[in-house]
């Protein structure tokens, strides 16, 4: 008798067996024992489904305030549109006759791109947002080859998501960190000490992850192009500007957009994604392939370009999520811009509110974001961690902790333009009880969260002892 790799690796993992045990002979396999397969019925299977999905939380159950995440409602009808039998049944090696409209949907997003960025042309080839840093940078690192430049260096602010440096660096950039000022801004002064002729490009987000607009955007812009560099525009905070400004006033050459964040298509879980990008007219060539294009009266997918990077992705990007995203845009209209003023004002409208319980990071106003410090209650031993715990008894997922690295203690907030103001109240009252009770009970906040279904966990023990064993028990 000979075990199995199968059954070595149950029995390795388990001191109760998953499996009876089979015996091997003429090269096939025999089970001794009945399958042991429960007989219950449909409904039996449907709660049993309904109530493990009522343990997770998500945007339809509670406020969702996850700062530079943009965690927005994804409205119904952009489920309804991605389940239309014509977009079901296609297979994307169908010839180009045979899925007309589906290629004009991807069309003319590509346009509405355009138009709300100010860039020149777009694929909509990248699969979420860092894919779409990483095709704009290898699209910057193929610009300056064809111009025979062999420029290394990429500027990142210290305030930059975490991908940004990640993304340059795969691409074959060097990354070089430039302190923010007292304002929480690019400090202009130390962008000017490391910009040289070795500089390809700077990577911004603007508003930055702090919520604030940088407001030397246009200086910053002038230095870069002036050196023969580029900038990179991480698109993750667009939806605090459009319809007010786009990346290309600014002086941008290069912009991702994440469509979860800006234009409601669903995030988390590990995907789908979608990161389109857009770039001016001296960028257009370097595009992955196929481009969308018309031809005519024709829609095809162009493949014949000379100097594209290639694809980034299998076949053209996730398309049920373009499909959402094109639906939010032509749902909106011109009305996208009040998208902006409502994540903006619901931001400020937290801020100003909260700041007599908890300390900003920074005093001036803020975009669709703003980040509090809870580091002026280490006396109390009190952390933002616990703040965070303390907030899921109170059916409210917490905000994002410790980010930006460059704030102590940040918790970072953000509202999106989906929520009403019954909702923001409800989570002001909710921190102002929390801040009374770490002023009444500090000690208490060790032992949160109470009503969840998993309680308080060590971290650090969790991170580095992981228990992956599957207990049949």
């Amino acid at each position: 008798m000979t075990k199995t790799i199968f059954e070595k690796t149950v029995n390795n993992i388990s001191t109760k067996p998953l499996f009876k045990k089979t015996e091997k002979y003429d090269g096939e396999f025999k089970r001794v024992s009945k399958l042991n397969i429960p007989e219950v019925s449909e409904i039996e299977v449907m709660r049993h489904y309904k109530e493990l999905s009522d343990k997770n939380f998500c945007i339809e159950k509670g406020f969702y305030p996850l700062g530079s995440c943009t965690m927005k409602y994804n409205p119904r009808v952009n489920e309804e549109v991605v389940n239309y039998e014509g977009y079901l049944n296609l297979h994307p090696n169908q010839p180009d006759e045979d899925c007309q409209g589906a290629l004009c949907v991807m069309y003319k997003l590509q346009e509405a791109i355009k138009i709300i960025t100010g860039m020149d042309a777009v694929t909509l080839q990248p699969m979420a947002g860092a894919h779409g840093e990483l095709t704009g940078m290898m699209i910057i690192k193929k610009y300056f080859e064809k111009n025979n430049e062999n420029r290394k260096k990429v500027i990142i602010p210290d305030s930059a998501h975490g991908t940004n440096p990640a993304s340059a660096t795969m691409a074959g950039f060097n990354v070089v960190e430039i302190k923010s000022n007292e304002k929480g801004l690019v400090d202009i002064e130390e962008l000017k000490k490391v910009v040289d002729k070795d500089t390809a490009a700077i990577m911004m987000t603007n508003p930055n992850t702090l919520g604030l607009f940088e407001e030397e955007i246009l200086e910053i812009s002038d230095i870069m192009h002036k050196n023969g560099s580029l900038l990179y525009y991480d698109g993750a905070n667009l939806n605090a500007i459009m319809g007010f400004t786009n990346p290309r006033v600014m002086g941008f050459d290069v912009v991702h957009i994440n469509l979860h964040k800006t234009f409601s298509t669903p995030h988390g879980g590990g995907g789908p994604g979608a990161g389109p990008v857009a770039v001016v007219s001296k960028l257009a060539e370097f595009l992955p392939v196929p481009l969308i294009e018309k031809s005519g009266e024709k829609y095809i997918r162009n493949y014949d370009r000379k100097h594209s990077i290639g694809k980034v992705g299998a076949f053209f990007g996730n398309f049920s999520v373009l499909l959402r995203a094109y639906t939010y845009i032509l749902m909106l209209g011109k009305n996208l811009k009040q998208v902006s003023c409502d994540a903006v004002l619901n931001a400020n409208y937290l801020k100003e509110k909260l700041k007599k319980y908890y300390k900003p990071a920074y005093e001036t106003k803020s975009m669709h974001e703003f980040v509090l410090t809870c580091e002026n209650l280490h006396d109390k031993n009190i952390t933002t961690l616990k703040i965070a715990k303390r907030l899921m008894d109170f059916d409210i997922h917490p905000p994002t902790v410790y980010f930006p690295l460059i704030i102590h203690e940040a918790m970072m907030i953000e509202p999106t333009e989906t929520e009403s103001k019954e909702v923001l109240d409800n989570f002001i009252n909710v921190m102002i009880k929390i801040m009374n009770e770490v002023e009444l009970c500090p000690e208490n906040f060790d032992d949160y969260p109470k009503t969840t279904n998993v309680r308080k966990i060590d971290e650090v023990l969790a991170a580095r002892k992981p228990d992956l064993r599957y207990k049949n028990e």
